[in-house]
C-alpha cells in the first residue's frame, strides 16, 4: 500500500470504521431494536446514533485542528465524552 502512502494512524482509522459497521450489522441482525426518541426529538436507532457520533467527531475534531492546533490525541478524549452522550441520550 505504498502507493497510497499509508501511515499506521491512518490505517487503524479505517480499520476501527469498518470493524464498527460489521459490529453494528451483526448487532442489527442478532438483536433487532425498534427507534426511540431522544432530546432530538427523532426516531433513532444504533445505526443513526452511530452516524451521529462519528459526524460529531469529525467536527470536534476540526474545531481541536483549528482553535488548539496540537495534542490532537486529547480531542479523542472530547470524542468518546460525545459518543457516551450522544448514545445515551440521543
Amino acid at each position: 500500500m505504498d502507493w497510497m502512502a499509508w501511515t499506521w494512524p491512518t490505517a487503524a482509522f479505517f480499520a476501527t470504521i469498518a470493524a464498527l459497521l460489521i459490529t453494528f450489522t451483526v448487532l442489527a441482525i442478532r438483536f433487532p431494536e425498534t427507534p426511540r426518541t431522544g432530546i432530538l426529538r427523532i426516531e433513532t436507532t444504533r445505526g443513526d446514533r452511530l452516524f451521529i457520533t462519528l459526524l460529531g467527531s469529525a467536527f470536534i475534531n476540526l474545531a481541536w485542528l483549528g482553535l488548539v492546533g496540537e495534542h490532537q490525541p486529547y480531542a479523542l478524549i472530547v470524542c468518546l465524552a460525545w459518543a457516551a452522550a450522544v448514545f445515551r441520550w440521543v
